[in-house]
């Protein structure tokens, strides 16, 4: 049997707090997964408030918000974004795989070039050079030349490049089943196949 797996989330500022939310439900909701750990900007924060009406005096509070219902099989862990001394800023902290969900396009130029201030970039940082599975899924449009010349270089250092650009030939019949589509795709390249919802079958041949 397989050790459960460790994986490190983090939201940055970016528009897309229902993929983040639905992310860390599934995870945490996941047989397969032993830990999560959790770290979220203040930016991120306040984009949870504007699209998703979440109040939260704190990252803790919050997390335990969206978590509301779910029959917990992982343990969390919460790390305060500025604390640069956290266990997720050392490379000898071993994960399974990092998400950054939302990923803004300010906190892939930092990662890109190495400029962390924070626990995020740093933990990213970290990844990259113990090349550890480092998912980033971009939320922005369009992208200008130094956003893609950003993204390629991490595409280069060993990080995925993921868009949160949802497909729609899965029919989807509300918001959480779309955002589920990029969900099940990050789900995938964190190797944890049997949490993904649905598969592309084919479909029905046009006539």
């Amino acid at each position: 049997m397989n050790e459960p797996k460790r994986i490190l989330l983090a939201l940055s500022g970016a528009s897309g707090s229902i993929y983040a939310r639905q992310l860390l439900r599934r995870l945490v909701a996941a047989e397969e997964v032993g830990e999560v750990h959790l770290v979220v900007s203040d930016a991120a924060r306040r984009v949870a408030h504007e699209e998703l009406g979440t109040k939260a005096a704190s990252v803790g509070d919050l997390a335990e918000g969206w978590l509301e219902g779910v029959d917990r099989k992982a343990g969390l862990s919460v790390h305060p974004f500025r604390d640069v001394g956290a266990p997720p800023a050392s490379g000898s902290f071993r994960h399974d795989g990092m998400v950054v969900c939302p990923c803004s396009t300010a906190s892939a130029a930092a990662i890109a070039h190495g400029t962390t201030s924070n626990l995020l970039h740093r933990a990213a940082e970290c990844t990259l050079k113990e090349r550890r599975r480092l998912i980033l899924m971009i939320r922005e449009t369009p992208l200008s030349l130094v956003h893609l010349e950003n993204l390629t270089l991490l595409a280069r250092a060993g990080a995925t490049v993921m868009p949160l650009a949802p497909g729609w030939y899965h029919r989807p019949q509300d918001l959480e089943e779309l955002a589920g589509h990029c969900v099940d795709r990050a789900l995938d390249h964190l190797d944890l196949p049997g949490l993904v919802g649905r598969r592309w079958d084919g479909g029905e041949a046009a006539e």
